[in-house]
């Protein structure tokens, strides 16, 4: 497997529209329950996400946005999103630092290619530079097998959900 088509970076300002189109791949048009329902839907979490991008892009140190790029032609194959929140301290966390990951995607024609593996990895080291030890993360049934590799387990805990109308 050719590691070396790609490079893994922070994302910036620049790949705004890139991000936003990748995370439809996991927003718009799927069964997931968070997945916009109607074109308005979609447009709406759009923008909000393009704002949400642009205040944490540069600036937070609890946010890191990694982006794949393709050596050659600058194209972004691939992102994803890491985020430390503060918790009340538990026998397996005694800092109180979680992280969360989210929206790990990979264009479609470029999948199968290490592209998550190496998103994934930069995030955890990231993640361990910063002191935290637990990670989060839900999944497709596709991307399982990768989460699994990375010492991720499925939790003997329920996921409780509950969804207010947007404001």
């Amino acid at each position: 497997m050719d590691l070396f088509f790609f490079t893994v970076r922070p994302a910036t300002l620049a790949d705004l529209a890139s991000l936003v189109e990748m995370r439809a791949h996991l927003l718009d048009g799927t069964s997931a329950s968070y997945s916009s329902k109607t074109p308005k839907d979609s447009a709406q979490w759009r923008a909000e996400y393009r704002s949400w991008l642009s205040n944490r892009l540069n600036e937070s140190d609890c946010v890191q946005i990694l982006a794949a790029e393709h050596k050659e032609s600058g194209q972004v194959l691939g992102c994803a999103t890491a985020i430390i929140d503060q918790r009340a301290p538990t026998p397996g966390c005694l800092n109180g630092l979680s992280g969360w990951v989210q929206s790990v995607v990979v264009e479609p024609q470029w999948r199968n290619r290490g592209i998550a593996l190496q998103l994934m990895q930069h995030l955890l080291r990231w993640f361990a530079n910063r002191g935290v030890g637990t990670v989060v993360l839900q999944s497709t049934e596709a991307a399982g097998r990768l989460y699994q590799a990375l010492g991720f387990a499925v939790s003997d805990e329920r996921l409780l959900v509950r969804q207010e109308a947007s404001v």
